[in-house]
């Protein structure tokens, strides 16, 4: 097999779902490095090529074209504009809704609803019945290849205009307010405890079942005593009252 062929080849499983850039392993969550590489080889030997429809002009690598559905893959893609790039997979249930983007290695489990302006990133990884709010961003990572992408786990609520970074994990259930922006090296204060959750080895891991919201804190030393900073504040943790509000009606699918 060349290695345009191998490229090919993880596209397709990627699509399938049969294999990911990275997984759930006791506990916690392994990257396949190697998928990454072959992803990155792609961009190499493609060649730059008109992709333009209509009156809208596109110029991107022949090897990474936009992905095709059909109504078999059970995926609803609304009309408006939205595009998803070869190599990711959405599973059946998902919903975007236009204009959104799901780039490359991105894994959308079943369930999930892509709102409208949201940006998946490359990499990223999105759990089963996880709502994605309007106009957020969730960060893609290719490179270095060894690094975490950014994971949101099943049943996770991120509201709108949110950007969930690198090195970020949203365990299980998490609930994201409007607003909220988390990368691996946001330390999030937990005012159910009074201390604060700190990165680690440039990870940052929202515990299961985190409610956050925009908060700040203050220097206490120095010149800057006094200003404030941007902090993510775990407020509590989901209840029954929380869940009812953030639910994803079954209708909607």
């Amino acid at each position: 097999m060349t290695e345009l062929e191998k490229f090919y080849d993880v596209l397709a499983r990627l699509e399938s779902g049969e294999l990911r850039v990275a997984q759930p392993s006791d506990g916690g969550w392994q990257v396949n490095t190697w998928v990454k590489e072959v992803i990155l080889s792609g961009f190499r030997l493609g060649a730059l090529t008109d992709m333009s429809q209509g009156q809208f002009s596109f110029f991107d690598k022949n090897t990474v074209p936009p992905r095709k559905f059909s109504a078999s893959d059970g995926v609803r893609i609304v009309p408006g504009g939205s595009s998803v790039r070869r190599g990711a997979y959405l599973a059946p249930s998902v919903i975007v809704m236009p204009p959104a983007y799901v780039n490359i290695g991105a894994y959308v489990d079943e369930g999930s609803m892509v709102d409208s302006h949201v940006t998946i990133g490359s990499c990223a990884q999105i759990g089963k019945r996880v709502h994605v709010s309007a106009a957020t961003q969730i960060g893609g990572v290719l490179e270095p290849v060894g690094a975490l992408p950014t994971i949101v786990e099943d049943d996770c609520f991120v509201g709108g205009n949110c950007g969930i970074y690198e090195g970020t994990i949203l365990k299980k259930g998490c609930v994201v307010a409007s607003g909220v922006i988390i990368t691996g090296s946001t330390p999030i204060f937990d005012a159910t405890t009074g201390g604060f959750i700190r990165p680690v080895d440039g990870r940052m891991v929202v515990p299961e079942g985190a409610v956050v919201v925009s908060g700040s804190r203050s220097f206490e030393k120095g010149a800057a005593a006094g200003v404030q900073l941007y902090c993510p504040v775990i407020v509590k943790y989901r209840d029954a009252k929380t869940s009812a509000s953030v639910a994803l009606g079954d209708y909607l699918r």
